[in-house]
């Protein structure tokens, strides 16, 4: 049967989906959204973007003003369009346990407007083995859909460039599937990598692991420097500077957001709790705030002292704060404090923050909690722990 559009991205007005839809949509795809988030559909339709995305507010109006892309609640739109990319992936619990069921249940309030003939894409991260399932569900329940997974890999805040700049991996129940997938994200990129659905899973996992994994070698390599009263930052220097077997070596920093950490938990989960390297990156860096913490009370009275958070957000120039660790920070040195002051240039979902400025002004030592490019150049007349070197004063506390 012939399809209305092209595309329907199911959850498609959150970090993941929206970006991909204006993509598709730029390149000529007509582009429906479903989202049930209503606050977020009513921004987008009015050309409003609901976060940060690198050239995301320019590109948002144009392709609705095109008509090439649109948004709705309204679950229907889901059987008019040949393909549906569903951005649900698989969380994991209060146990750290992952939530296999997750992407099923998302599913099924609105498998009933499924129809035969489209392709079902998988696009965030999943446990290994979520594809093959979803797939024999759908077909348990009469629906002859193909399911792919294509998992989305791009850094939040880039995707609009990286979709075309990066390779896709694609990955299907059956031939079908892949063949279809791979043609339909030819539209952002010709480098298309084909893999075996487990396969392409763990590529997601291993990729979001061995990122966690690296900022924790830096991280530790950070605290020893430090307990021997050594500047991290210079020896990194020193080791990264035209030398290309350690070009890759991260800064230190807290290493957090919505992927991550879970995405080593899943590993960690799949291989019966034997991901020793995923385990001890775990402690690493879910332990670096109280790290910070220590190191500053075997010099100051936290007592009687206001401390200011310099960015909340989970890295550097987003508005993201899902799992910042910058909130851990704020939650520790509540106890430890007389005034804990937040403040962030970009996040908007937290009443509680302050002005820079107020910040600045009222607080006797400052933590620099996420590297935005705001806080450079400042003049700071307090103490300041910078584990990203923002400051330019050395990474050393």
């Amino acid at each position: 049967m012939p399809f209305a559009r092209d595309i329907v991205i199911f959850g498609g007005c959150g970090h993941v989906g929206l970006p991909l839809g204006m993509a598709f949509a730029s390149r000529g795809r007509s582009v429906a959204l479903y989202d049930v988030d209503t606050a977020a559909v009513e921004l987008v339709k009015r050309g409003r973007m609901p976060f940060r995305e690198q050239g995301a507010d320019q590109l948002l109006p144009k392709v609705l003003a095109s008509g090439s892309l649109t948004a709705t609640t309204d679950p229907q739109v889901i059987g008019t369009a040949e393909n549906v990319i569903v951005v649900v992936g698989t969380p994991v619990d209060r146990h750290l346990s992952p939530d296999i069921g997750a992407v099923m249940r998302a599913l099924e309030p609105d498998l009933d407007h499924f129809v035969d003939g489209q392709l079902l894409v998988l696009r965030s991260t999943v446990y290994p083995g979520v594809t093959t399932m979803v797939a024999k569900r759908l077909r348990d329940l009469g629906k002859l859909v193909h399911v792919a997974f294509c998992p989305e890999r791009i850094a939040e805040g880039q995707a609009l460039e990286e979709f075309s700049s990066l390779p896709q991996i694609v990955s299907g129940y059956d031939t079908e599937a892949v063949e279809r997938a791979a043609s339909l994200f030819r539209t952002l990129t010709h480098d298309i990598v084909e893999l075996a659905p487990e396969e392409a899973e763990l590529a997601k996992l291993f990729t979001n692991a061995w990122r966690y994994i690296k900022f924790a070698t830096a991280n530790q390599f950070f605290m020893i420097a430090n307990d021997s009263g050594l500047d991290f930052e210079r020896i990194r220097h020193a080791i990264t500077h035209e030398y290309p077997r350690a070009a890759d070596m991260p800064g230190p920093g807290f290493a957090a957001g919505p992927c991550l950490f879970k995405d080593t938990m899943q590993i960690a989960a799949l291989n019966e709790n034997r991901f020793t390297l995923g385990n001890a990156s775990v402690m690493i860096n879910e332990g670096l705030p109280l790290y910070v913490i220590s190191q500053i009370e075997r010099r100051y009275d936290l007592s009687v002292m206001s401390v200011g958070i310099m960015g909340m957000a989970f890295k550097g120039g987003s508005d993201d704060v899902r799992s910042s660790l910058s909130y851990k920070l704020k939650r520790i040195l509540g106890l430890k404090t007389r005034r804990v002051l937040c403040t962030d240039p970009h996040v908007t979902t937290d009443a509680e923050l302050l002005p820079l400025e107020t910040v600045l002004s009222e607080s006797d030592l400052l933590i620099v909690a996420a590297p935005h490019n705001e806080y450079k150049g400042l003049d700071i007349t307090v103490p300041a722990v910078d584990l990203f070197n923002v400051l330019g004063r050395g990474v050393r506390i």
